[in-house]
Protein backbone atom coordinates (compact mmCIF):
# COMPACT_ATOMS: atom_id res chain seq x y z
CA UNK A 1 0.00 0.00 0.00
CA UNK A 2 1.42 3.64 -0.71
CA UNK A 3 1.40 6.06 1.64
CA UNK A 4 2.38 9.47 1.21
CA UNK A 5 4.42 12.39 3.78
CA UNK A 6 3.90 16.05 3.46
CA UNK A 7 6.64 18.26 5.30
CA UNK A 8 6.65 22.02 5.01
CA UNK A 9 9.52 24.25 5.57
CA UNK A 10 8.43 27.81 5.46
CA UNK A 11 6.73 28.44 1.81
CA UNK A 12 8.22 25.00 0.54
CA UNK A 13 6.98 22.00 0.72
CA UNK A 14 8.02 18.16 0.14
CA UNK A 15 6.01 15.52 -0.63
CA UNK A 16 7.16 11.75 -0.53
CA UNK A 17 5.34 8.95 -1.31
CA UNK A 18 6.88 5.44 0.63
CA UNK A 19 6.05 2.17 -0.88
CA UNK A 20 7.04 -1.24 0.46
CA UNK A 21 9.93 -2.19 -1.29
CA UNK A 22 9.78 -4.16 -4.32
CA UNK A 23 12.62 -6.85 -3.72
CA UNK A 24 13.28 -8.07 0.03
CA UNK A 25 14.89 -10.87 1.33
CA UNK A 26 13.57 -13.54 2.88
CA UNK A 27 14.38 -17.10 4.37
CA UNK A 28 12.63 -18.38 0.90
CA UNK A 29 15.12 -16.59 -1.18
CA UNK A 30 18.25 -18.88 -0.54
CA UNK A 31 16.39 -22.02 1.27
CA UNK A 32 14.61 -23.02 -2.11
CA UNK A 33 17.88 -22.74 -4.13
CA UNK A 34 20.03 -25.12 -1.34
CA UNK A 35 17.05 -27.34 -2.03
CA UNK A 36 17.38 -27.57 -5.57
CA UNK A 37 21.22 -27.97 -5.56
CA UNK A 38 20.83 -30.63 -2.75
CA UNK A 39 18.35 -32.28 -4.87
CA UNK A 40 20.60 -32.20 -7.21
CA UNK A 41 23.49 -33.47 -5.49
CA UNK A 42 20.93 -36.34 -3.75
CA UNK A 43 20.96 -37.96 -7.05
CA UNK A 44 24.50 -37.85 -7.65
CA UNK A 45 24.86 -39.59 -4.50
CA UNK A 46 22.13 -42.30 -5.52
CA UNK A 47 23.56 -42.63 -9.02
CA UNK A 48 27.47 -43.39 -7.86
CA UNK A 49 26.72 -45.28 -4.47
CA UNK A 50 23.59 -47.77 -5.66
CA UNK A 51 22.29 -47.39 -9.09
CA UNK A 52 24.60 -46.11 -11.87
CA UNK A 53 22.25 -47.31 -14.16
CA UNK A 54 19.92 -44.47 -13.75
CA UNK A 55 22.44 -42.13 -15.90
CA UNK A 56 20.76 -43.33 -18.66
CA UNK A 57 16.88 -41.84 -18.20
CA UNK A 58 18.29 -38.76 -20.28
CA UNK A 59 16.27 -37.15 -22.86
CA UNK A 60 16.85 -39.29 -25.79
CA UNK A 61 15.69 -37.27 -29.03
CA UNK A 62 12.32 -38.72 -31.06
CA UNK A 63 11.95 -41.61 -28.98
CA UNK A 64 8.77 -42.21 -27.03
CA UNK A 65 10.50 -43.44 -24.18
CA UNK A 66 13.11 -40.55 -24.15
CA UNK A 67 10.70 -38.64 -23.20
CA UNK A 68 10.83 -39.29 -19.52
CA UNK A 69 14.33 -37.86 -19.86
CA UNK A 70 12.80 -34.21 -19.62
CA UNK A 71 11.64 -34.30 -15.92
CA UNK A 72 14.60 -36.43 -15.24
CA UNK A 73 17.66 -35.27 -17.15
CA UNK A 74 18.18 -32.07 -14.96
CA UNK A 75 19.10 -34.33 -11.79
CA UNK A 76 21.68 -36.55 -13.94
CA UNK A 77 25.32 -35.87 -14.39
CA UNK A 78 28.00 -37.28 -16.20
CA UNK A 79 30.52 -37.16 -13.31
CA UNK A 80 31.78 -35.04 -10.22
CA UNK A 81 33.31 -33.06 -12.80
CA UNK A 82 30.27 -32.26 -14.57
CA UNK A 83 28.01 -31.82 -11.57
CA UNK A 84 30.26 -28.88 -10.36
CA UNK A 85 30.79 -26.91 -13.29
CA UNK A 86 26.51 -26.51 -13.00
CA UNK A 87 25.86 -26.26 -9.22
CA UNK A 88 27.83 -23.09 -8.80
CA UNK A 89 26.02 -21.10 -11.78
CA UNK A 90 23.15 -23.27 -10.42
CA UNK A 91 22.81 -21.70 -7.52
CA UNK A 92 23.35 -18.11 -8.22
CA UNK A 93 21.26 -17.62 -10.76
CA UNK A 94 18.43 -19.22 -8.83
CA UNK A 95 19.27 -17.21 -5.94
CA UNK A 96 18.99 -13.91 -8.08
CA UNK A 97 15.87 -15.37 -9.63
CA UNK A 98 14.26 -16.15 -6.41
CA UNK A 99 15.17 -12.67 -4.88
CA UNK A 100 14.17 -10.21 -8.16
CA UNK A 101 11.16 -12.47 -9.50
CA UNK A 102 9.88 -14.21 -6.24
CA UNK A 103 6.49 -14.77 -7.54
CA UNK A 104 7.30 -16.42 -10.41
CA UNK A 105 10.28 -18.09 -9.66
CA UNK A 106 9.03 -21.55 -9.29
CA UNK A 107 7.06 -21.38 -12.65
CA UNK A 108 10.56 -19.97 -14.10
CA UNK A 109 12.32 -23.34 -13.15
CA UNK A 110 9.74 -25.80 -13.47
CA UNK A 111 8.15 -24.68 -16.86
CA UNK A 112 11.54 -23.73 -18.14
CA UNK A 113 12.70 -27.72 -17.55
CA UNK A 114 9.96 -29.08 -19.48
CA UNK A 115 9.85 -26.74 -22.44
CA UNK A 116 13.69 -26.90 -22.92
CA UNK A 117 13.43 -30.31 -22.45
CA UNK A 118 10.78 -30.33 -24.50
CA UNK A 119 13.22 -28.40 -27.34
CA UNK A 120 15.95 -30.73 -26.85
CA UNK A 121 13.86 -33.65 -27.71
CA UNK A 122 12.76 -32.18 -30.68
CA UNK A 123 16.03 -30.55 -32.33
CA UNK A 124 18.52 -33.22 -30.97
CA UNK A 125 19.51 -35.86 -33.69
CA UNK A 126 20.44 -38.59 -31.63
CA UNK A 127 22.88 -39.09 -27.51
CA UNK A 128 21.14 -39.49 -24.48
CA UNK A 129 20.89 -35.43 -23.03
CA UNK A 130 21.94 -35.19 -19.60
CA UNK A 131 22.23 -32.55 -17.06
CA UNK A 132 21.25 -29.16 -15.48
CA UNK A 133 23.12 -26.87 -17.87
CA UNK A 134 19.75 -26.28 -19.85
CA UNK A 135 18.34 -24.91 -17.24
CA UNK A 136 21.29 -22.84 -16.69
CA UNK A 137 20.88 -21.82 -19.71
CA UNK A 138 17.19 -20.98 -19.00
CA UNK A 139 18.01 -18.87 -16.03
CA UNK A 140 20.71 -17.20 -17.68
CA UNK A 141 17.98 -15.97 -20.87
CA UNK A 142 15.18 -15.40 -18.65
CA UNK A 143 16.86 -12.91 -16.37
CA UNK A 144 18.85 -11.34 -19.14
CA UNK A 145 15.71 -10.54 -21.29
CA UNK A 146 13.51 -9.57 -18.37
CA UNK A 147 15.77 -6.81 -17.33
CA UNK A 148 16.12 -5.27 -20.45
CA UNK A 149 12.92 -5.57 -21.07
CA UNK A 150 11.60 -4.34 -17.61
CA UNK A 151 13.98 -0.87 -17.85
CA UNK A 152 14.10 -1.46 -14.04
CA UNK A 153 17.59 0.08 -13.09
CA UNK A 154 18.04 -2.38 -10.46
CA UNK A 155 16.97 -5.47 -13.20
CA UNK A 156 19.38 -4.06 -16.15
CA UNK A 157 22.18 -3.60 -13.62
CA UNK A 158 21.49 -7.57 -13.19
CA UNK A 159 21.42 -8.53 -16.42
CA UNK A 160 24.44 -6.52 -17.05
CA UNK A 161 25.71 -8.71 -14.11
CA UNK A 162 24.90 -12.34 -15.64
CA UNK A 163 26.49 -10.86 -18.87
CA UNK A 164 29.77 -10.28 -17.00
CA UNK A 165 29.73 -13.57 -15.58
CA UNK A 166 28.01 -15.98 -17.95
CA UNK A 167 28.28 -14.14 -20.85
CA UNK A 168 30.66 -16.83 -22.40
CA UNK A 169 28.29 -19.63 -22.85
CA UNK A 170 26.47 -18.15 -25.62
CA UNK A 171 29.37 -20.14 -27.56
CA UNK A 172 27.83 -23.35 -26.47
CA UNK A 173 24.48 -22.78 -27.91
CA UNK A 174 26.61 -23.87 -31.24
CA UNK A 175 27.87 -27.26 -31.52
CA UNK A 176 31.98 -26.37 -30.31
CA UNK A 177 32.59 -28.86 -28.32
CA UNK A 178 32.30 -32.72 -28.70
CA UNK A 179 30.03 -34.81 -26.21
CA UNK A 180 28.33 -31.17 -25.16
CA UNK A 181 24.78 -31.14 -25.54
CA UNK A 182 24.39 -27.75 -27.18
CA UNK A 183 21.11 -28.48 -28.02
CA UNK A 184 19.81 -28.72 -24.72
CA UNK A 185 22.02 -25.18 -24.28
CA UNK A 186 20.05 -23.81 -27.40
CA UNK A 187 16.24 -25.04 -25.64
CA UNK A 188 17.05 -23.44 -22.18
CA UNK A 189 18.26 -19.74 -24.18
CA UNK A 190 15.08 -20.17 -26.25
CA UNK A 191 12.92 -20.74 -23.53
CA UNK A 192 14.02 -18.28 -21.07
CA UNK A 193 13.69 -15.46 -23.86
CA UNK A 194 10.28 -16.52 -24.45
CA UNK A 195 9.71 -16.72 -20.54
CA UNK A 196 10.96 -13.17 -20.49
CA UNK A 197 7.76 -12.55 -22.99
CA UNK A 198 5.70 -14.00 -21.54
CA UNK A 199 5.72 -13.47 -17.74
CA UNK A 200 6.44 -9.50 -19.10
CA UNK A 201 3.51 -8.37 -16.89
CA UNK A 202 5.05 -10.05 -13.23
CA UNK A 203 7.84 -7.43 -13.09
CA UNK A 204 8.52 -4.85 -10.83
CA UNK A 205 8.17 -1.21 -12.44
CA UNK A 206 10.15 1.55 -11.63
CA UNK A 207 9.23 3.66 -8.63
CA UNK A 208 7.54 6.52 -9.33
CA UNK A 209 7.41 10.24 -7.83
CA UNK A 210 4.52 11.78 -6.58
CA UNK A 211 4.05 13.99 -9.60
CA UNK A 212 4.14 10.93 -11.99
CA UNK A 213 0.99 9.34 -10.59
CA UNK A 214 -2.11 8.88 -12.97
CA UNK A 215 -4.16 10.57 -10.42
CA UNK A 216 -2.02 13.67 -9.68
CA UNK A 217 -3.26 17.03 -9.71
CA UNK A 218 -0.60 20.03 -10.57
CA UNK A 219 -3.60 22.35 -8.88
CA UNK A 220 -3.50 20.23 -5.85
CA UNK A 221 0.25 20.14 -5.63
CA UNK A 222 1.26 22.71 -2.76
CA UNK A 223 4.42 23.21 -4.60
CA UNK A 224 2.99 24.47 -7.60
CA UNK A 225 1.36 27.19 -5.81
CA UNK A 226 4.16 28.97 -5.59
CA UNK A 227 4.73 29.32 -9.37
CA UNK A 228 2.64 31.66 -11.44
CA UNK A 229 1.28 30.50 -15.25
CA UNK A 230 4.34 31.49 -16.57
CA UNK A 231 6.34 29.31 -13.92
CA UNK A 232 7.02 32.80 -12.30
CA UNK A 233 8.51 32.46 -8.29
CA UNK A 234 5.41 34.22 -6.15
CA UNK A 235 6.95 35.94 -3.62
CA UNK A 236 5.78 35.08 -0.47
CA UNK A 237 4.77 38.03 1.44
CA UNK A 238 3.36 37.55 5.16
CA UNK A 239 0.08 38.96 6.06
CA UNK A 240 1.12 42.46 8.11
CA UNK A 241 -0.97 42.32 11.37
CA UNK A 242 -3.65 45.00 11.20
CA UNK A 243 -5.10 43.98 14.72
CA UNK A 244 -5.84 47.39 16.90
CA UNK A 245 -4.46 47.53 20.53
CA UNK A 246 -6.23 49.11 23.26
Amino acid sequence: MDTIFGFKFGVWSITIMSKEPQFKYSTSVILYPILLLFSIWLVFWFQVRIDYGIKAYGIKPHKLEGLLGIFTSPFLHGDINHLYNNSIPLFVLSLALFYFYKKIAWRVILYGILLSGLLTWLIAKSGNHIGASGLIYVLVSFIFFKGIFAKHYRLIALSLMVVFLYGSLIWYVFPVKAGMSWQGHLGGLITGFLFALVFRKQVAKPERYYWEQPDYNEDDDPFMKHFDEDGNFIEFIPEENTEELE
